[in-house]
């Protein structure tokens, strides 16, 4: 190939610097395979007899060829092939030495496919791997794949819950925490009709579309800026999520917390909308720690509410905010929520409207002394959380045409969160044999 190149150069006089480039790459990659394969196939110490899952010995059949795809390329490599004559099962201990036992991918292509498939469409990482890798796969084995690496990654994390329901965590040791946060939110993501049967929609009358992702993320706090604002520790958040119901999540979020120091931290933050299941996992999961309800959202229910009092008249609704929004700001709330309740309407769903948030406040207020919270230097908004459900979730899993089966939503998730939260590496240094 490369001789072909430069005889045309040699005639035509053009140079392609990026046609050299990938024949110098695919031509490397050919050698590499060939000595990759020469390598593998090597004969070595070869046992007439293995142990076999029944208890007997299996014997030496014969060399058997496996193709296997690596990260230079397809090869075929030779290994010697066991059958038991009790049970009548055949194995080759060779391809559990190698990784590649019922699958046709090193652990290389493997884990560039987990990569890939994590962080763009299948289709687009099949095209990725392609162009900077010269790797020729399928769409469907990048999804594959993936999503089989998130089932491992997501059945490791769930080991973990389970020894926190059987109280069984281990005490982890390490340096004091100063702050310790954990944000906790909700959203949609697209799920296949099939999986939606019986479920209602969001809207009144309306059939499911969507399945709610409960993520949550934990992050550090070590100190302010000058003029006292809270300062997130940088790359210290990482993140856990699935489609299920808040009784399942709660342990999830909490193994979470008690690995980044939980038990350590000197400060124990919460922080949420005004959404009654998040803090129930608060109460349940993490009494004694500072509750605080996102200010941004709390803002969110006046302007609600004062749409519904002045529906278009932008002026009156802003005149309104005005007059309540520092009430709010302040951490008076027992005051805003006097104030809503002294609102007469004889319209009776706006009077409803009404009812429910001055509800919501009054029983938030608690969650909601801003002055004290900024006092102590801590966080009053959700944003970090807020931000995770559009880069972890969103940007994934809420593309154009996308729509989930719940199992392989949950394993992207998985993936995505192990992937986002700086653990892949240490995953793939430990990781259990997938296929």
């Amino acid at each position: 190939m490369l001789e072909i190149i430069f005889t045309g150069l040699r005639k035509g006089g053009h140079f392609d610097l990026e046609a050299v480039e990938m024949a110098v790459r695919a031509a490397s990659h050919q050698l590499g395979a060939k000595m990759l394969e020469q390598l593998l196939s090597a004969p070595a110490n070869l046992e007439h007899e293995v142990p076999c899952r029944c208890g007997q010995q299996a014997r030496f059949r014969q060399m058997r060829p496996k193709g296997v795809v690596t990260v230079l390329g397809p090869i075929t490599i030779q290994r010697p092939y066991y059958v038991c004559p009790a049970c009548g099962s055949g194995q080759s201990p060779r391809d559990a030495e190698l990784d590649v036992q019922a699958t046709e991918y090193s652990p290389g292509v493997r884990r560039m496919l987990a990569v890939v498939g994590g962080e763009m469409s299948f289709d687009k990482g099949r095209t990725q791997l392609e162009l900077l890798a010269g790797l020729e796969v399928t769409t469907k084995a990048v999804e594959r794949q993936a999503e089989a690496i998130g089932a491992d990654i997501a059945q490791t994390e769930q080991a973990k819950v389970d020894g926190v329901i059987q109280l069984e965590l281990p005490q982890i040791l390490g340096p004091a925490v100063p702050i310790l946060y954990i944000e906790i939110d909700g959203t949609q993501v697209p799920i296949v009709r099939r999986e939606l049967e019986g479920r209602a929609g969001r809207a009144e009358g309306q059939p499911a579309r969507t399945r709610e992702v409960k993520l949550g993320c934990s992050f550090t706090q070590t100190t302010t800026d000058e003029e006292g604002r809270p300062v997130r520790d940088e790359a210290s958040t990482t993140y856990v999520g699935a489609i299920e119901t808040a009784e399942a999540f709660g342990p999830r979020i909490y193994t979470e917390a008690w690995e980044r120091g939980w038990s350590r931290a000197g400060k124990k933050v919460i922080i949420g909308d005004g959404a009654e299941w998040i803090w129930n996992i608060a109460d349940r999961h993490f009494p004694g720690a500072v509750q605080i309800v996102d200010l941004y959202h709390a803002r969110q229910h006046l302007w609600e509410l004062s749409r519904a009092l002045h529906p278009n008249e932008e002026d009156q609704q802003k005149r309104w905010m005005r007059r309540h929004q520092p009430l709010l700001d302040s951490g008076r709330i027992e005051k805003l929520v006097g104030a809503l309740r002294s609102i007469h309407t004889d319209h009776s769903e706006v009077a409803e409207k009404i009812r429910l948030e001055a509800d919501y406040f009054e029983s938030n207020a608690p969650r909601m002394r801003y002055p004290e919270f900024r006092r102590q230097g801590l966080f009053v908004g959700s944003g970090v959380i807020e931000a995770g459900c559009k880069t972890v979730i969103g940007a994934r899993l809420k593309q154009s045409g996308m729509f989930w089966t719940v199992a392989g939503a949950n394993s992207i998730i998985a993936l995505r969160c192990n992937q986002l939260s700086g653990k892949f590496e240490d995953y793939w240094a430990s990781r259990s044999r997938v296929a």
